[in-house]
C-alpha cells in the first residue's frame, strides 16, 4: 500500500503547525504571555511565548512539518516498495 506523499505531508504539517499555536496559546491562557524563548525557541527562530511568537511557530511548524511529512512517506513508500518487490521475485 502506497501512502500519499501530497495529502500526508499537508496533513503532518497542519498538524504539527497548529499543534504548536495551541500550546503555545494554553501556556498563554494559564501563565500569560511572557516573551521568554523556549528550547522550541532556539530552533524555530522568532517563537517565543507570545501571540506573535505563536503565530511564528505556527508557520514554523507548518514547514518543518510539510518536510518532515514527506520525507517519511517518501521513504515508507521506498521502502514498501522493495519490501514487496522482493517477496514477488
Amino acid at each position: 500500500m502506497k501512502i500519499n506523499v501530497k495529502a500526508f505531508s499537508l496533513t503532518a504539517a497542519l498538524l504539527w503547525g497548529f499543534g504548536l499555536l495551541f500550546i503555545t496559546w494554553w501556556l498563554m491562557l494559564f501563565e500569560g504571555a511572557s516573551g521568554n524563548i523556549t528550547m522550541i525557541g532556539r530552533i524555530y527562530r522568532g517563537f517565543n511565548i507570545s501571540l506573535t511568537g505563536s503565530l511564528i511557530g505556527f508557520v514554523w511548524g507548518f514547514i518543518d512539518g510539510l518536510i518532515g511529512g514527506a520525507v517519511f512517506a517518501w521513504l515508507y513508500n521506498f521502502i514498501s516498495s522493495r519490501m514487496n518487490s522482493g517477496r514477488q521475485a
